[in-house]
């Protein structure tokens, strides 16, 4: 007499709910979907990375010799000054990439049948942004590995660097949440790529090339009510003085402020666009 063992019922499947997939896979295969379009191009990646190692060589050489002169720097490594900079142009310059897959998916007609499909629209404004900050994350990592061979000594140490990084993808997130509101608002890949050089103001009306304290007048104020400054003054801090809990929790509350107002705008932008459909 043969017997069966009893069918015993799934009931530990957390990614998938009543044949839907869970939100964090939604995103997850969303941001994997973008990463792959994106590296399909891969010297897309290049312009950005090129610019921004530019800037480093030049600042670093026309300025690298005055750091001595400059109060409140000296003693402390100029590269490590400019470096943040570097770092943050790069993510200005590479913002649009992940937003040129949504622009792309909109031209073709493809994001319209998603927003049809049951996938979360939180995922699919997710993950492009996602994809867009771990990109601005390797291009960081680039631009310190050149920092690096040119001679910078991270007072942090490996442990520093890798926050820095982690500061870039931070700040990424905020970057990419703006191109990829700029891709659903026009639908154009000039006007997406256009938006992403909006930011690059921030990066002069803050501390740029001096310490905040040698700044006067309406560009301290500016400098002082402008996110990007506090990132730049905790990205400076771990590589040139060491951990300052207070400043690095300014520059992660930066970041997340930012991220935060420009995935609101991403949601108002899809919004729209779903009105005008």
């Amino acid at each position: 007499m043969t017997t069966h063992a009893p069918t015993q019922p799934i009931v530990n499947r957390p990614a998938v709910t009543n044949g839907r997939a869970s939100l964090p896979l939604q995103i997850m295969l969303v941001t994997w979907r973008n990463l792959v379009t994106i590296f399909r191009t891969p010297v897309a990646l290049v312009p950005p990375l090129v610019i921004s190692i530019f800037f480093l060589v030049i600042y670093e050489s026309t300025l690298g010799k005055a750091a001595a002169f400059i109060p409140n720097l000296s003693g402390n490594s100029y590269l490590g000054f400019i470096l943040p900079l570097s770092i943050i142009s790069s993510s200005l310059s590479g913002s649009g990439i992940a937003a040129q897959n949504m622009v792309r998916d909109i031209e073709s007609g493809y994001f319209d049948k998603l927003l049809l499909t049951p996938v979360s629209r939180t995922a699919l404004l997710l993950g492009p942004i996602l994809a867009g900050a771990l990109i601005l994350g390797i291009q960081a990592s680039v631009v310190i590995a050149f920092a690096t061979v040119m001679g910078l000594q991270s007072a942090t140490g490996v442990a520093g660097l890798a926050v820095v990084v982690g500061l870039a993808i931070l700040l990424g997130t905020g970057f990419a949440g703006f191109t990829v509101s700029a891709a659903l608002g026009s639908g154009s890949a000039a006007a997406t790529q256009g938006a992403s050089f909006l930011f690059f103001p921030l990066t002069f009306l803050t501390a740029s090339f001096v310490p905040l304290e040698l700044l006067d007048g309406w560009l301290q104020t500016a400098a002082r009510l402008n996110p990007i400054t506090y990132v730049l003054e905790a990205m400076r801090g771990l590589l040139n003085t060491g951990w300052d809990t207070a400043v690095l929790t300014q520059g992660i509350a930066a970041c997340l402020i930012l991220g935060v107002a420009m995935y609101a705008l991403a949601v108002y932008a899809l919004h729209v666009r779903t009105r005008r459909s």
